[in-house]
């Protein structure tokens, strides 16, 4: 069975779609490539728990009154559930605790990821993350123009954190009106990303764990400058392919609801596979991280997605370096050059 669209118009700004009894798919708009967040509401009692929740800002807060007044017909939000410590995920997290009592329900590690961001601003770049562009070949053009600008801090789109939460963990089971979810975490695109698999139906939410048509950016900051998400994203399409079926319906973070997760499942293992080994056939001769977009994405990577495709060719790159099958050496401008074994 091939990758299906149940539909193929997403809601308009504002506007709802039902797309299973008792959960209504929303969107919200982010000012960048991928111009949208999806977001769930699934009837909660008599109220709603929200998935996700979109960057914080006053055009987002616009469109939340709207969808309050609107589709949620005024009934209170008394839960919000957040996949992942991502801004457009968590930004209106504490919005929502703040303005309508509603209660936090998310992963440790995506509460402390979040509440530590937001309390980190930073005026000026720190050195640290200085190095690790330069460690990481970034064009000396767009290194100079980043610095030429205030760095973007977490807390410029995500509301302040509340001191607590309710925490979720692999294998927990949550009741959400008529359905009992299991929660199986995830790792590679975030650290311990929450999916929500339905008990009583075939309904799987995903966040960015599991997108139709793109694969999840899989990043290494300079928090976690050796980090290898790749291999933590393959563990976790193995486990997640293994129980997947036909009658899955995926809602997903980004794109359109869809089934066929058993051919999406392996086509996200095969890409990264097939990526990897482009890859490592370009590392005949050395190269950097900032010289490697090619045959990892095989396109031209414009200005607005270079700072994603960078930290995604240093996560392949450490992949290959933990696996033994690249060496690397510093140049003399302080990049990793990375060649084939």
């Amino acid at each position: 069975m091939t990758i299906r669209y149940p539909h193929e118009t997403p809601p308009a700004e504002g506007e709802a779609i039902d797309v299973a009894a008792g959960i209504l798919w929303m969107r919200l708009p982010l000012p960048m490539k991928l111009d949208h967040v999806n977001i769930y509401a699934l009837q909660d009692g008599d109220g709603w728990c929200i998935i996700d929740t979109g960057f914080h800002s006053k055009r987002s807060i616009g469109v939340w009154e709207k969808l309050l007044a609107g589709p949620l017909a005024g009934k209170p939000v008394t839960r919000v559930l957040v996949t992942h410590h991502h801004p457009d995920h968590m930004g209106n997290a504490g919005w929502f605790i703040k303005q309508h009592g509603a209660a936090l329900w998310t992963t440790r590690t995506a509460w402390l990821f979040s509440r530590m961001l937001t309390l980190d601003e930073q005026a000026e770049w720190p050195a640290e993350t200085i190095e690790f562009y330069r460690r990481s070949g970034m064009a000396e053009d767009v290194l100079q123009g980043r610095l030429a600008e205030r760095p973007f801090n977490f807390a410029d789109v995500v509301h302040p954190m509340p001191l607590g939460f309710h925490r979720i963990k692999e294998g927990d089971e949550i009741t959400i009106g008529a359905r009992r979810w299991r929660v199986l975490i995830g790792n590679g695109h975030a650290p311990e990303h929450a999916t929500l698999w339905s008990m009583d139906d075939n309904i799987v939410i995903a966040g960015d764990q599991i997108i139709p048509g793109i694969s999840s950016n899989l990043g290494v900051y300079a928090t976690e400058p050796e980090a290898d998400p790749v291999q933590d994203w393959l563990d976790s399409c193995e486990r997640f392919g293994a129980i997947a079926t036909e009658e899955h319906f995926v809602l997903p973070g980004h794109k359109l609801p869809f089934t066929g997760l058993p051919d999406r499942m392996r086509q996200l293992i095969d890409n990264h596979h097939s990526a990897l080994k482009r890859l490592l056939d370009h590392l005949e001769t050395p190269k950097s991280a900032g010289e490697c977009f090619q045959p990892l994405f095989k396109r031209k990577i414009g200005a607005g997605e270079y700072g994603l495709a960078l930290v995604e060719a240093v996560g392949h790159l450490n992949h290959l370096h933990q696996l033994g099958q690249v060496t690397r050496r510093l140049d003399n401008k302080g990049a990793w050059l990375f060649q084939k074994v």
